[in-house]
């Protein structure tokens, strides 16, 4: 894996970043705000706002000491935490409070501390797969201005976390063809697919009074995990333009959109 690529990115990704005009008059309907600023705060707490290491048993494995690898998890962390900071802003902005608790974090949380590190990294991705559908949504029904480019800043970050999740499965040799590959994409999709139906049950509320759909959702997460699964893909066989993954039977393409 090419180290030096990750930590180049992570660490050009910190300079000249935008900061949304919190400061900018507000005009959302209470009806709105009422299921909007909920989400805000939980996601706050589980997007950056828990562990900021990985807390698998075995993470030591993964990570080892004074690593390029370590370096790399820990700036990857730090955007993690800048999520959170900007949700914060969020928050306080429709008048919200800073919850420390909730039954989604503690199960995520519990989740990763029971499984291996392989596991917990499977999680994150997942996480960051179903939570860039949440944000894209959230970007496009926005009724606040300052909130639609902080999930722009939001969705630039994971876009780089994706792709460096990419590239460690494949310099892991992770191949999403063959036998082995079908079953590991078979895994992938249902675990993709539970987690993406966890975010909805909490969230769901939110992005329906804004105006986004469930389909709308699905079709968005369906989206980014297909798109996963190609890139990995083409990430390990340069010439396979031609070779096509599996798909559920439902997956149904959407449009690309810039990050």
């Amino acid at each position: 894996m090419n180290y030096t690529k990750w930590i180049a990115h992570f660490e050009r990704n910190r300079k000249d970043r935008p900061e949304p005009d919190w400061s900018a008059p507000m005009s959302i309907c209470p009806k709105i705000l009422a299921a909007m600023l909920p989400s805000l705060e939980q996601f706050r707490l589980g997007d950056g706002g828990g562990p900021a290491c990985l807390i698998a048993h075995d993470a030591d494995r993964f990570c080892g000491g004074a690593t390029p690898m370590r370096t790399i998890v820990d700036l990857w962390f730090a955007e993690e935490a800048g999520h959170a900071r900007l949700l914060g802003c969020a928050v306080e902005r429709f008048g919200g409070r800073r919850i420390t608790s909730h039954w989604s974090f503690t199960a995520f949380c519990l989740c990763r501390r029971a499984v291996g590190v392989r596991c917990e990294l499977q999680v994150l991705l997942l996480t960051e797969l179903v939570s860039t559908a949440y944000y894209r949504l959230l970007r496009r029904h926005s009724p606040d201005a300052p909130l639609a480019t902080m999930c722009a800043l939001i969705l630039r970050d994971e876009g780089g976390h994706v792709a460096f999740h990419r590239d460690r499965l494949a310099s892991a040799g992770r191949s999403p063809l063959g036998l082995g590959g079908a079953l590991w994409q078979a895994q992938f999709w249902l675990c993709g697919l539970a987690a993406a139906t966890v975010l909805w049950t909490s969230h769901g509320r939110c992005l329906g009074a804004i105006g986004g759909s469930r389909s709308e959702y699905f079709q968005e997460v369906r989206h980014e995990l297909g798109r996963f699964v190609l890139s990995l893909c083409r990430a390990l066989e340069p010439n396979s333009g031609s070779v096509r993954p599996i798909q559920p039977a439902y997956f149904v393409p959407v449009r690309k959109e810039m990050i």
